[in-house]
């Protein structure tokens, strides 16, 4: 029934009590500003703290007091929290780089990060410090760090679960300034178990290996997003799932978050309504879902975040009124951020509490506009992640840089699945502490649920238009957020009419089959694209309409799709890796879709295998020659004319660069010159210092116009060969906030001083060198710059 989904029963929306809202914006603004670590931050607040108290004295408002007291309380209580980090004895000896002995106690479990190009996996898990020993001294203090772990130390603590405490050599490094950790401490040392984990953590450990196990025999795709929908646990989430996921506005599924708590909620709340469950008792089993929740994806601050929400979001769910729901929200966001303070910058705490929002506001009459035409349980499963997904747009774009143009469509269409996988996943948790048997028959329903909710993520991130890019800037998510607050304002109309709802869909299918087109994107005359491909390399050379040739294909296929799409490349005559790092070579099925290519270069070094091997036999499956050229090959591709000048040494040489990194691969990349309309680019794959002297030293003429920098722009470059360039342009391809810090601020310099105009696809997006006059300009997918 409709009345049961809109306030009081009379189909209209209530006034909505928001008295609490500043008190709560006004705790999470001081959490912000005290937890920054920026003494000016500080003084922002106690200005803020002056012109909320004002009016209180003047006009003697009650609410403009518990403004001011609330700004001033979580202000105070986030600036105490990160001093004591701060003056820890942890933190003092991270300040120092200290190399220490301590006993950690884990708090969470070991999540390992694939390897990236020339970096290897490592592994990283929250601890708290028991005792510290370092520079003559011990103290026993207990101050949270992050423990990091590569190399040979991974299969030991990859067993490790929370609770365990282990003892360990570390090297101790300062966290980023408003981390929430006293420090990053690197494992330099084999660990040493010193105590087991209690029986809570066991028992929870128990219930997560049973519902592994339950799943065990589902689609290695689908056993791996059960236990993530259930438990945030994405230890199996591969990086093929998490791509398609963030493409299509799906990423909120494989986290432990109050949206995805809220489907659960959902999906229970309706399926005990139509069991015949009634007021109080409904009120119970959505508490029972959620302690559930909290006991099996243990009491971290991100679940408890998450249970709060989804506590809130179940007054979206007809258990109460809008009014309440938002009261709900508003308290929740309080106790949470005095709490724990570092929540006001957590981009989980933000999204949560948006998309708590979200259904709170707008799923109840969502849903009662559906249910004109649907059944109660599709149309509710349907305006819960609707909601959510479009209130948490903006800062979703924020965060990516991209806008997921199937998001609404994809949320929409996954909403049904959501539920049941994630009770069925529950439930198969909990029997496999009785019965492995039946908790492997529930644990393949839960399997078969999920299953759709994944080919949704892969046919919606397969489409050319899932994503288009969106600048991070204040005007354009300012024009964001007014777009998608206009949408749903519409939407109760659009849901309302099934005609309406059909034609919308149909137009957003229609946008989304072809590749966005930006305006003045890509720019006439282009002779080289950058393209903007993350943490890796991917270029094209233009060769005439529909064709390119294409350096090295960036670390993942989207990316490098979407930028060859834009482009109207249909064929690749040449395509080059450089070498077979996953940051050159992991975009290949992105340059191959819907394109042909003649035929390969590839670098004379067959390493890392992996690479080499997925080149080799796409190669051949497709029958595309492929050749290893030699120094001083020469060929022309329509009017661009190649020559080959790296590597002069093909033999490998095994040198050793940050953190113990063979730079072999590195240094026998092919590196080239190409002439194109007059003007030279110099390609350089990520050749190290030692083969630029080899180059400079082999008399080849480096004269250029453009110059890729040599591996993205890492602190290791040779002087002499930068300046032997003589190029005006010089752009690095980097991803944004990469771990590595590139293009490493002393390249920036070196570049800069010989007199070259510096871009990086990080700062920008891609980059394009276009034809100009009787020179050559710049312009960039964000911002022109000549």
């Amino acid at each position: 029934m409709t009345g049961a989904l809109t306030e009081r029963g009379t189909g209209e929306p209530a006034a909505v009590d928001l008295r609490l809202a500043p008190v709560a914006a006004a705790g999470w603004l001081g959490a912000w500003l005290g937890t920054g670590g920026r003494f000016w931050l500080l003084l922002v607040g106690a200005a803020g703290l002056l012109l909320l108290i004002t009016p209180a004295i003047v006009r003697r408002s009650w609410w403009a007091a518990a403004t001011a007291a609330m700004l001033a309380g979580t202000l105070i209580i986030g600036w105490a929290h990160l001093e004591a980090l701060q003056r820890s004895s942890v933190g003092r000896l991270a300040g120092s780089g200290a190399v220490v002995r301590a006993e950690v106690r884990l708090t969470g479990d070991p999540r390992i990060r694939p390897a990236q190009g020339i970096r290897p996996a490592f592994l990283t898990v929250r601890a708290d410090v028991v005792w510290i020993s370092g520079r003559g001294q011990t103290w026993r203090e207990r101050a949270p760090v992050l423990v990091t772990a590569s190399a040979d130390q991974l299969p030991a603590w990859r067993r490790f679960i929370a609770g365990n405490r282990v003892r360990t050599g570390l090297r101790l490094q300062p966290p980023d300034p408003g981390s929430d950790i006293a420090a990053i401490a690197r494992v330099r040392a084999a660990p040493v178990v010193t105590g087991r984990p209690g029986p809570a953590d066991r028992a929870v450990e128990r219930v997560r290996s049973g519902l592994r196990g339950a799943v065990a025999r589902g689609s290695p795709e689908a056993r791996a997003l059960v236990p993530s929908l259930v438990l945030g646990d994405t230890s199996a989430i591969t990086d093929a799932i998490t791509e398609d996921f963030l493409s299509t506005g799906l990423t909120h599924l494989t986290a432990v978050s109050g949206a995805n708590l809220a489907l659960m909620l959902a999906f229970l709340v309706v399926l005990s309504r139509w069991i015949g469950v009634r007021g109080w008792w409904l009120r119970l089993v959505g508490l029972a879902g959620v302690i559930m929740f909290v006991a099996l994806c243990r009491a971290e601050p991100s679940v408890l975040r998450a249970a709060a929400m989804g506590l809130v979001s179940l007054a979206a769910l007809g258990m109460s009124g809008r009014s309440t729901g938002m009261r709900g929200l508003f308290v929740a966001m309080i106790m949470l951020l005095v709490g724990d303070p570092w929540l006001g910058r957590s981009p989980g705490f933000a999204l949560s509490v948006l998309a708590s929002g979200g259904i709170v506001w707008w799923a109840r009459r969502w849903a009662a506009a559906l249910q004109t035409w649907l059944p109660r349980v599709i149309a509710e499963s349907i305006a819960v992640p609707l909601s959510a997904h479009l209130a948490t747009l903006p800062v979703a774009t924020a965060m990516s840089g991209q806008v997921s143009m199937v998001g609404i469509v994809t949320n929409a269409l996954a909403g049904p699945f959501v539920g049941p996988a994630t009770i069925l996943g529950f439930s198969a948790a909990g029997l496999s502490q009785i019965s492995p048997f039946l908790a492997g028959l529930v644990g393949r329903l839960a399997c078969w649920s999920a299953q759709p909710v994944l080919w949704i993520a892969h046919i919606g991130a397969a489409l050319p238009g899932a994503i288009w890019i969106w600048p991070a800037g204040v005007v354009s998510l300012g024009l964001l957020s007014t777009i998608c607050l206009t949408l749903a304002s519409a939407m109760p109309q659009v849901l309302r009419r099934p005609w309406l709802a059909g034609g919308l869909s149909l137009l957003m299918i229609i946008g989304i089959i072809r590749a966005p087109v930006q305006p003045g994107w890509p720019p006439k005359d282009w002779l080289l694209i950058v393209c903007d491909v993350g943490q890796g390399d991917g270029m094209a050379v233009n060769t005439g309409p529909g064709q390119a040739i294409v350096i090295d294909s960036g670390p993942e296929p989207k990316p490098m799709r979407t930028c060859l799409d834009q482009l109207d490349v249909r064929t690749v005559p040449l395509l080059i890796f450089t070498h077979f790092h996953a940051d050159h070579v992991g975009g290949l099925s992105g340059v191959l879709a819907g394109r042909r290519v003649n035929r390969i270069w590839v670098s004379p070094y067959a390493s890392p295998p992996g690479g080499a091997e997925d080149v080799s036999r796409a190669a051949a499956r497709l029958q595309i020659p492929i050749a290893v050229p030699t120094v001083g090959t020469e060929a022309q591709v329509g009017p661009a004319a190649l020559r080959v000048v790296g590597p002069i040494d093909r033999r490998p040489n095994p040198l050793v660069i940050e953190d113990g990194r063979s730079s072999m691969e590195n240094n026998l990349s092919i590196a080239t010159m190409i002439t194109i309309d007059g003007e030279r680019l110099l390609l350089t794959g990520d050749v190290e210092p030692e083969e630029q002297r080899r180059i400079v030293a082999s008399g080849m003429d480096l004269d250029a116009d453009v110059l890729k920098v040599p591996h993205h722009g890492s602190s290791r470059q040779d002087a002499e060969f930068i300046a032997a360039t003589h190029a005006r342009v010089a752009i690095a391809s980097a991803g944004v906030h990469n771990d590595y810090g590139h293009p490493a601020a002393k390249t920036v310099r070196l570049l800069r001083s010989d007199g070259m105009t510096t871009l990086c696809t990080c700062w920008t997006g891609s980059v394009a060198v276009i034809r100009e006059g009787a020179g050559i300009g710049v312009v960039t997918q964000h911002r022109v710059r000549q």
